[in-house]
């Protein structure tokens, strides 16, 4: 069972999109979570001073995905490090470093530390690795690892609280195991099992059909132990519903609060479906319906009747 914990924050300036400060009762660290915006004013705070290990978070040009990229590195003073990618990575709009508060980390810990998570990052899935190179884990005598894997076991607690959960592996949400809501009466009855999505040519092509699987898209929090079906919209030129498949999982996607849906077997043809006399807008995100409606249904609008 997980052991409770208290984390406390501090905003030095009072704004909650600024400056914090992250520590917790007997921990030999401190976490320091910032906007790249704020780095030149906070540069020569005494924190950025200490050895310890940072990471820089942010969107990547041309990311043919909404997952995050983040590079990882680590420094005997993490300031020096910080200042140089300030200069040379554009990408980066948070930073987090996380140092000892008294001394006790040296070269060997921190390069444990940034080896870790960055094995941890690849594990999971869940961002683009803007490093270049993969170090190679350090030797550490067996009482040096079970401290430095302490520091890290902390560190890990506290990244989730500032939003950062790349170092995750993604946990399903819901999966075709998932108990379905008790019975209600048939005049309350919600039938919708089945979310539809809009899908142009390519990542129609490219995903739905070749990776059995959906990604980057929101779910109402009420239908995720709810949606046991997915449908694709394509949208222009052919507009038209065209597919459906069985949904096993689903899974967190990056950091926003996005989802992974994924399928059980390929999809199959369906309809088509037609957009026909919709109303204008009606598929240009993700709608709920039942799998019934979708299998009766001659156009778009059939799908979506109260």
């Amino acid at each position: 069972m997980a052991e409770p914990y208290t984390i406390r924050i501090y905003v030095p300036a009072g704004d909650p999109e600024g400056l914090k400060i992250v520590d917790r009762l007997n921990w030999t660290g401190v976490g320091v979570a910032f906007p790249r915006l704020l780095w030149p004013e906070i540069a020569a705070r005494p924190e950025f001073a200490r050895a310890g290990v940072y990471i820089l978070s942010g969107t990547e040009e041309g990311s043919a995905d909404d997952l995050p990229t983040i590079y990882v590195g680590q420094g005997d003073g993490v300031g020096e490090r910080i200042r140089a990618h300030y200069a040379e990575k554009e990408f980066w709009e948070w930073g987090y470093a996380f140092v000892s508060s008294n001394s006790g980390l040296n070269r060997a810990h921190i390069t444990w530390l940034e080896y870790a998570l960055l094995e941890r990052a690849r594990n999971a899935g869940r961002c683009h690795l803007n490093n270049a190179n993969a170090p190679r884990e350090p030797g550490l005598t067996e009482a040096e690892k079970a401290d430095t894997q302490g520091f890290l076991r902390e560190l890990l607690r506290i990244l989730p609280l500032l939003g950062v959960r790349v170092f995750e592996k993604p946990v399903p949400i819901a999966s075709s195991n998932t108990p379905r809501a008790a019975a209600v009466p048939v005049s309350q009855i919600d039938d919708r099992d089945t979310i539809v999505v809009p899908a142009q040519e390519d990542g129609f092509r490219d995903v739905f059909l070749a990776e059995n699987c959906w990604y980057a898209i929101r779910v109402s929090g009420g239908m995720l132990t709810r949606i046991k079906y997915i449908a694709a919209y394509q949208t222009a030129p052919v507009s038209a519903i065209t597919h459906y498949a069985p949904v096993r999982a689903i899974e967190p996607y990056g950091d926003e609060g996005k989802y992974r849906l994924v399928f059980s077997e390929a999809a199959r043809p369906i309809g088509p479906i037609p957009f026909a006399n919709a109303p204008t807008g009606s598929m240009q995100g993700p709608r709920y319906t039942s799998l019934a409606r979708l299998k009766l249904a001659s156009k778009v609008a059939d799908l979506f009747i109260k």
